[in-house]
């Protein structure tokens, strides 16, 4: 009897009891977070280049792939120039080639993920000493044909003219373009384009050695298709550029005359008209 007794008493209040489940409690739930993949080894996404860091996998954008880092720390900065210098030779080979082939017009799908400012220096600097040179170099012959009794002396002035004249050719008309394009409404690079003037100029540094032939007729040949080669190379590559503004048309123009000009400038100024038909012997 006192055993049935124990058996009916409540247990809830004891201590270590363990209360029934009931349906009324909320189930605690807990959100997996989602797994986001990554490769090795680290990159740096501030640099945009390898360094430290993670990357995440995906697939690489076409900014990525073509367009160079942007490195401008300010117009006084060397480090600013660097980008437009880093070319190996093998490049800058590949672009003088180009440049002998005007009827292309792709030379700025080739430069487009590296424009570089090595070839306008190099190229106009080696056609400015070719011109001085075989210019005082026509000169001379012509006066030892004339006239082998009177002394000759070199022409400074050579040296001058083909500084300002070549120098200032590819620095201001480019300019001149890109502020044109820019006030109509052409998206224009002004590096893009120092560099396809720059290899505009290439052919004309064979030409200034051929320009010692003394044929005068045959002189105005060769300055002509020379010229015409140049003028082409611009004239078409600028229409590339440009596709799809008729308004632009006279831009073309314009620089195929201005590049024409510049050859007949090298002719008149440097290789002056002569009469003279052979070489005296030495």
């Amino acid at each position: 009897m006192e055993e049935s007794s124990y058996s009916n008493l409540s247990t809830s209040h004891l201590l270590g009891s363990v209360p029934a489940v009931t349906n009324e409690e909320k189930k605690a739930s807990y959100e997996v977070p989602e797994a986001n993949m990554q490769i090795f080894p680290p990159n740096n996404a501030s640099g945009g280049g390898r360094g430290r860091g993670y990357q995440t996998l995906e697939a690489p954008t076409e900014e990525f792939e073509q367009q160079p880092p942007n490195n401008w720390s300010g117009v006084f900065s060397i480090s600013s120039y660097t980008q437009y210098f880093n070319v190996d030779t093998d490049v800058v080979i590949y672009r003088l080639i180009s440049s002998f082939y005007p009827v292309t017009g792709d030379f700025f799908s080739k430069i487009d993920a590296n424009p570089d400012l090595y070839g306008l220096i190099w190229i106009t600097t080696t056609l400015v000493f070719m011109l001085a040179s075989f210019g005082n170099w026509a000169t001379y012959l012509m006066q030892k044909h004339s006239d082998g009794t009177t002394s000759w002396s070199f022409d400074v002035g050579y040296i001058n003219a083909a500084a300002v004249g070549i120098y200032g050719y590819a620095v201001v008309v480019p300019m001149a373009f890109n502020f044109l394009l820019q006030y109509l409404g052409s998206n224009a690079s002004l590096v893009r384009f120092w560099c396809m003037w720059g290899y505009s100029f290439s052919i004309f540094i064979p030409t200034a050695l051929l320009l010692l032939i003394p044929v005068e007729i045959l002189r105005w040949i060769i300055i002509l298709i020379a010229g015409s080669a140049s003028s082409c190379f611009v004239a078409l590559n600028l229409k590339s550029y440009i596709e799809g503004a008729n308004d632009l048309k006279m831009m073309v123009v314009a620089a195929f005359l201005l590049q024409m000009a510049l050859a007949i400038f090298i002719k008149v100024w440097f290789f002056p008209w002569s009469t003279y038909v052979d070489y005296p012997s030495i």
